[in-house]
Formats: structure tokens, sequence, C-alpha cells
């Protein structure tokens, strides 16, 4: 059985789901772990913020998972990235639409109020730039063009989420999901075109 600990920041990712960070309360978080009240402090001495910083890079962590999970098991990058989209939509589907990003809500929330909560929103999406690059470049892109399609895929995503749940439809990500791989088609086709002319 998790922690005590575990179990305060599990339950405050879940909640951070469902209702953003000023949507959260302390109670609301140790009720959601069964965890004695003072327990918050003490292993989170900086309160609510500290404990939103923390849970947002477990999250992230969470996540960033998901990204070699279907990659590997895509016969292709173009494959990969039309398919990750479509996971993100079923995960919208499956709850409803009550599970939204929590990095990109609690981002939006907190990003002018809280530096602690905008840096540890920042390390994440660094860290999915990072692994999304490096996916892209190992699919046959180079590094500098594989980095901005990163970037271009994860904003695509993430405006995607945020229309998805407003709309209570999954067509968002959808669209955005193919946009987002014949994108990547068409760098890989430019890319071999260029290659094919060079020689």
């Amino acid at each position: 059985m998790p922690g005590t600990r575990e179990r305060i920041i599990s339950a405050s990712a879940g909640l951070l789901h469902r209702q953003g960070y000023t949507g959260t309360g302390v109670k609301q978080i140790v009720a959601a772990a069964s965890a004695p009240f003072g327990s918050l402090y003490h292993f989170f001495p900086g309160g609510k913020e500290q404990l939103g910083a923390e849970t947002i890079r477990w999250s992230g962590q969470m996540y960033g998972r998901l990204l070699p999970l279907i990659f590997d098991a895509s016969p292709d990058v173009v494959t990969g990235v039309r398919t990750f989209f479509a996971a993100a939509a079923r995960q919208l589907e499956d709850t409803d639409y009550a599970e939204g990003r929590p990095i990109a809500t609690v981002a939006l929330e907190t990003s002018s109020a809280s530096e602690p909560l905008r840096q540890a929103c920042a390390d994440v999406f660094g860290s999915w730039i990072e692994a999304g690059t490096r996916r892209l470049a190992a699919g046959g892109l180079p590094e500098e063009t594989a980095r901005q399609l990163a970037i271009g895929l994860l904003g695509a995503l993430e405006g995607a989420f945020v229309l998805s749940r407003a709309l209570r439809n999954s067509e968002p990500l959808h669209i955005a999901g193919e946009q987002a791989a014949t994108t990547v088609a068409t760098a890989l086709a430019a890319l071999s075109a260029r290659t094919r002319t060079a020689r």
C-alpha cells in the first residue's frame, strides 16, 4: 500500500485533473488521500503551493511514460503521432470529459501568480518536448526540425484538449491528430526528396 506522502500526491493529481489548482482545497486533498490533515504540512511544509508543484512533476512523469509505450508499439513515427492523439481522445471520452490535462490547466491558472508552479509546469513541458524531439529524430528527422515539430504537436495536443473538454466532443483531438500526423509525414517526405536530389 502506498505511503501517506504518495497517497497525498496521487489524490492531489486526481483532483487537479478534474478541478484545477484553484478549485482544489487542502482539506479535500487529505480527505481523498485518507490522511491526517497535519500530514500534508509534514510532507509539504510549503503547503498547497509546494504540493502543487510536486504533483505537477509527478503527473508529468506519469504522462511522459505514455510516449514510449505508444511509439514503441507503432510501426512508424507517423502512426505513433496519430495513435497518441487518438489515445488522448479516448481518455476524455472514457472519463466523460471530466479529466483534463493537469499541467496545462495549472499553467493557465497560476503562471502569472506562482513562480514555483510556473517552473514546475515549464519543467514538465520541457521534458515532453525533449522526449518528443528524440522520438521524431529517431524517426528520421533532423534534430532542429524534430524539436520544432515536437513543440507544434504539443501545442496542438493541449489546445485540442481544451476545445474537446469545452465542447464535450473529441472531434478537435481527432482532427488535430490527423493534421499532426500529416505534418510529420510531409516533413519526412520532404527530407526524403531532398536526400534523393542530393544523390
